[in-house]
């Protein structure tokens, strides 16, 4: 054979790769082996962004506690009753609990869901004749520095609408969500969950969209008609359909990773500052909503477990996954 014919048969594809060793072998991913747990993925990476944002900053203890928050994830294989399958189930992590993390504030959020899907029907059958709506009350978009004044102010006004003889409500839950606006202001806004007697549609006490504008402009004390926005829960329905739009994040995450400097003035204005609150008659319900969980781990609902062994899944920073560990 030719030393040019030597050379030609000698090609890449004519090369097999040396074998792979156990080292060199890719464990399954949490996502690959559970379709409902691939979400840890996004709100670890965005967890990862936020301590990146703390990090050479007053804040930088948040930014230590965050980078070590949920990095190993113990999953308990347990049987699916319904759906005569094995799931997993979350038995173990250690969160760093910092207000504004990605995980964190995700955990928080179904911890909140879960105690108001839990307690709800109580009031319900507690009030079977009630109806509810669902109010939100905004105003003008402010500078992120003028955050905390504006939500006092809010606040304080809120107080004044429940006060008013038109107040309809005998019970509620308010909670306060922040978005950024294009131009890096802060836009707060209240949802409100409120219990109202079933005589308030076909009475006089009925407060039409353009009123609750006007009662709402009134306790504000300002010079412009703020936007607000109600919808009445049909009557077949119950409160529960709300809950999710309610008891959601405070900030999107997508709002919290986009702009350090913007993030950094949120944290400093919210802090100490209250996400929920709750009123009237439903706070011998639902009081706890307006507490850190103790749990953000999800207490088990099956009582008659079986407990089949656990997995656990490791966060892979660069590939921005958690896969499973040996």
């Amino acid at each position: 054979m030719s030393e040019k014919a030597s050379d030609e048969s000698f090609s890449a594809s004519s090369v097999s790769p040396p074998p792979k060793t156990e080292q060199d072998v890719e464990t399954p991913s949490l996502g690959d082996l559970s379709t409902r747990d691939k979400v840890w993925d996004k709100h670890k990476a965005n967890s990862d962004t936020i301590a990146q944002h703390y990090s050479r900053s007053r804040y930088s203890k948040f930014s230590q506690r965050i980078n070590i928050c949920a990095d190993l994830l113990e999953f308990r294989l347990a049987p699916d009753q319904h759906e005569g399958v094995y799931k997993l189930k979350l038995s173990g992590a250690r969160f760093c609990r910092v207000r504004h993390c990605a995980i964190c504030q995700w955990r928080r959020s179904l911890m909140w869901k879960a105690k108001a899907y839990k307690i709800l029907p109580r009031v319900t059958q507690d009030y079977p004749k009630h109806r509810w709506l669902f109010l939100t009350l905004t105003v003008r978009n402010c500078p992120i520095q003028e955050l905390r004044t504006t939500l006092e102010s809010m606040n304080e006004s809120f107080k004044r609408l429940t006060k008013l003889k038109a107040w309809p409500g005998e019970g509620w839950v308010k909670s306060t969500e922040v978005t950024r606006g294009r131009d890096g202001s802060a836009h707060p806004h209240f949802h409100v969950l409120m219990m109202v007697p079933a005589s308030y549609f076909s009475g006089q006490d009925y407060i039409s969209q353009a009123r609750w504008s006007e009662l709402w402009q009134k306790c504000l004390r300002i010079d412009y008609k703020p936007v607000t926005h109600v919808r009445a829960i049909a009557k077949h329905n119950d409160p529960q359909v709300i809950v999710p739009e309610i008891l959601k994040y405070q900030v999107k995450e997508s709002d919290l990773v986009a702009d350090r400097k913007w993030f950094l003035q949120l944290t400093e204005q919210l802090h100490k500052t209250r996400a929920v609150a709750v009123g009237g008659v439903l706070r011998k319900y639902l009081k706890e909503l307006e507490q850190e969980p103790e749990d953000l781990i999800g207490e088990d609902d099956n009582p008659e477990k079986v407990d089949e062994g656990s997995l656990y899944f490791g966060w892979k920073r660069q590939q921005r996954k958690y896969r499973l560990v040996d």
